[in-house]
């Protein structure tokens, strides 16, 4: 099946500013489909104009859908449901007096154009099932007055809003309540899942037929979008009671008159409360990384100072420990600063690249280091030990490279599906013959170690105008592979 990004790039030609309206409309047109007990089918008119694809289908919650089959990138001809391509023509909507026949079924049709400025771009059709001899009962009309007036608001081309940042897994639905106000913000009706939502929050009157500001619960988001004619949303807490509140204005005509508003109310008592537990947690995380990196940097400070007592070739060794231990405990100090296990390993990358160079290239500048290529963001697991990794070869390619004469150091990160692979490379004196197994030296033995034990990965090197070596790691750790110790 093809996505909607390739439906529009093959089957249409819309302009940038219709498909973000378009986008933005399939964020938001379940709430239309749930207060209409219908499917709803996005149709837009193909490149050569023969016909209309459907460029999305949103099956309702609160009904049983009339269409259990995908039809996402059915085409239609003009003359299989003539309805589409006279709105998209007259740019008016149309709905069915009588049901329509498809697949067997009785259907009852409405279409609705979807402008963009003054151009109708797609018809949107909503699908729903007779009424068969019942009246309907208050819950279901004013579901169906409210989907009215959003339909309208579709044709007029202003819903949905512009600029809305919506959370699919947040928001709320028809079904955990709604409340519909007047444009004084009066309570025309509130489902009884609204009723029951105030009433954990201590509102034990009945709110219909009341202001909603003057029932005793904070109701800024539906006053703030009757006076401006945004939505607005805000969490209401009553003792250890939370409720989500999101309000609709309902909208008029192109000067926006705002005629009432639609606010949508959601229980969060236990979702606020595993938030405020996971925001704990990452707030402990975050301080074991902080005092991981200061004793860290302790150690390193341990190992300088006793440097300073020990003959030249050991000091050279401890100034290597010290590098190795620097790398971790600036993985550890990014950690303590990020919300999650992940870290921005170019920026981890730059300031390591200007740790060696501080602490081992000459001032006048002869050796430089460049970085390209941005691996995103790593987990700790694999930026720990890559940052060590990274250390020891820089340390390798300045001591040994360019015997005291100038050159350059490239290091290349990139990512490949679900590998990473990095490689350092000078353009120095190139490698000795005898670079073997048993004739590495401790830090390309530690590199070996890391990527190939602790990673999983590959190591290789070779010699040609200089020194190249290469690091392929799965970004993923594999199945049954112990954590690197430390991260």
């Amino acid at each position: 099946m093809q996505t909607l990004t390739e439906l529009l790039r093959h089957e249409t030609s819309l302009h940038v500013d219709e498909v973000e309206h378009l986008d933005r409309l399939l964020a938001s047109w379940q709430l239309l489909a749930d207060l209409s007990f219908a499917d709803l089918l996005l149709w837009c008119p193909l490149k050569d104009e023969s016909g209309f694809v459907c460029l999305a289908q949103m099956r309702p919650y609160t009904s049983q859908t009339l269409y259990p089959h995908d039809l996402v990138g059915k085409l239609l001809r003009p003359e299989e449901l003539a309805v589409v391509d006279r709105v998209y023509s007259e740019n008016r909507s149309w709905r069915s007096e009588n049901p329509v026949i498809i697949d067997g079924l009785p259907i009852r049709i409405e279409a609705i154009p979807v402008p963009v400025g003054d151009r109708v771009t797609a018809v949107m059709t909503i699908h729903s099932a007779p009424l068969k001899n019942r009246r309907r009962g208050e819950l279901e009309q004013n579901y169906l007055e409210c989907a009215a007036v959003l339909a309208r608001m579709v044709a007029q081309g202003i819903f949905p809003f512009g600029g809305e940042a919506l959370d699919p897994e947040l928001a709320p639905r028809v079904g955990d309540g709604i409340i519909r106000l007047n444009m004084l913000g009066k309570v025309m009706y509130a489902s009884p899942n609204a009723v029951s939502a105030f009433r954990r929050l201590g509102v034990v009157s009945n709110i219909q037929g009341e202001k909603l500001s003057d029932v005793g619960v904070d109701a800024s988001a539906a006053t703030l979008a009757l006076a401006t004619g945004q939505p607005a949303q805000i969490d209401v807490e009553v003792g250890a009671s939370v409720m989500l509140q999101r309000a609709l204005p309902f909208l008029e005509g192109r000067d926006r008159r705002v005629t009432g508003a639609l606010v949508l109310v959601r229980d969060v008592t236990q979702l606020r409360y595993r938030e405020r537990q996971l925001q704990r947690q990452q707030a402990v995380i975050r301080e074991v990384h902080h005092r991981v990196k200061n004793n860290l940097q302790t150690i390193a400070s341990l190992l300088r100072l006793q440097g300073r007592r020990v003959p030249a070739e050991a000091r050279r060794e401890l100034e290597e420990a010290t590098r190795r231990i620097a790398a971790i405990a600036l993985v550890h100090e990014t950690l303590s600063r990020e919300s999650s296990q992940k870290v921005d390993f170019a920026g981890v990358a730059g300031r390591l690249i200007r740790m060696v160079s501080e602490g081992l290239l000459h001032p006048d500048g002869r050796v430089t280091i460049r970085l390209e290529g941005d691996p995103g963001k790593l987990h700790s697991d694999l930026a720990t030990p890559l940052a060590v990794i990274m250390v020891e070869l820089l340390q390798n390619a300045v001591e040994h490279a360019f015997a005291d004469r100038s050159g350059k150091v490239l290091v290349t990160m990139a990512r490949r599906d679900n590998r990473l692979l990095m490689t350092v490379k000078d353009d120095g004196i190139g490698l000795p013959e005898d670079t073997g197994t048993m004739n590495r030296g401790l830090g390309l033995q530690i590199v070996s170690a890391l990527v190939e034990s602790e990673l999983g990965g590959s190591f290789s090197y070779n010699s040609d105008g200089g020194a190249c070596f290469s690091v392929d790691v799965p970004t993923e750790r594999p199945a049954g592979m112990l954590p690197v110790a430390g991260s």
